[in-house]
């Protein structure tokens, strides 16, 4: 298996925030640390906060097998559908190699890809954008425009994204979340909140009639500038998706761990 530090870092950067963000959504949320296995599920429609992702360090194929087989049987529990988050770094070869049998084994179908980002990238520069207004998310009204954003970039229904974020206390306290405006009217959002002495940048999205203009890129530099402001951190990460990481990249951000999404078969 390849360094899987790095990889090490991105799973506990999510564990750690997936923790905040899914108590806040419910404080009776499940929420545990199992051998191998971190459980953060809200079991809501919004299905990002439905999460479980494998730990296991140098993780076999026989161990591989068997986590999977948990973790499925963890997620058919659930009300709610969700992701398996697994970090293909942190399993050796011969188990990456048997992960696609092993998962169709299990019941699990890969969703989607992604990758684990990360650079010591801070301070920024204050970003401007011709089109833009920034405004940090403080109110329920920006919450939930926040919420439609990432419904609207993500395909999910306007009423998923809202069952995730309405009425949250963190997400407009604790988080760096702004909106980005063109016109007076939300077009990009990101939200960056501390970490474990990083900075993890969370939901950025942007409208999909309004893409290809630069307004992810400047929205995110928004949120790193406006994060590592308050905080003097210097070093930031994130989960991309494919469409996301050249974005990423031209910030600072290096690639370091393959991420794959899972679900449930049927």
């Amino acid at each position: 298996m390849t360094d899987p530090s790095a990889s090490i870092e991105s799973v506990e950067q999510l564990a750690h925030i997936w923790r905040g963000m899914v108590l806040d959504r419910d404080p009776d949320a499940d929420v545990r640390d199992l051998p191998g296995i971190a459980v953060r599920w809200a079991d809501c429609r919004f299905a990002f906060w439905n999460c479980v992702t494998m730990t296991d360090v140098g993780a076999d194929a026989e161990l591989v097998e068997q986590r999977l087989h948990e973790v499925a049987d963890i997620m058919r529990a659930k009300q709610r559908p969700g992701f398996l988050w697994l970090f293909e770094d942190l399993l050796t070869d011969d188990a990456r190699a048997s992960l696609d049998a092993a998962a169709d084994r299990a019941g699990l179908r890969h969703a989607f890809p992604g990758t684990g980002m990360a650079g010591d990238l801070l301070p920024l520069a204050e970003p401007t954008h011709p089109d833009l207004t920034f405004v940090r998310v403080t109110t329920d009204d920006q919450l939930l425009a926040y919420a439609d954003l990432n419904s609207r970039a993500y395909g999910f229904p306007l009423e998923d994204g809202r069952d995730g974020l309405a009425g949250s206390t963190l997400w407009k306290r604790d988080v760096h979340a702004y909106l980005g405006l063109r016109d007076g009217v939300p077009v990009t959002c990101a939200g960056a909140v501390e970490a474990d002495g990083r900075l993890f940048v969370a939901l950025v999205a942007t409208d999909p009639d309004c893409h290809r203009l630069g307004y992810g890129e400047a929205v995110t530099r928004k949120v790193l500038f406006e994060g590592g402001r308050a905080t003097g951190l210097t070093r930031a990460t994130l989960h991309a998706t494919p469409a996301g990481a050249p974005v990423y990249r031209r910030i600072g951000f290096q690639p370091n761990s393959t991420v794959h999404f899972y679900g449930l078969q049927g």
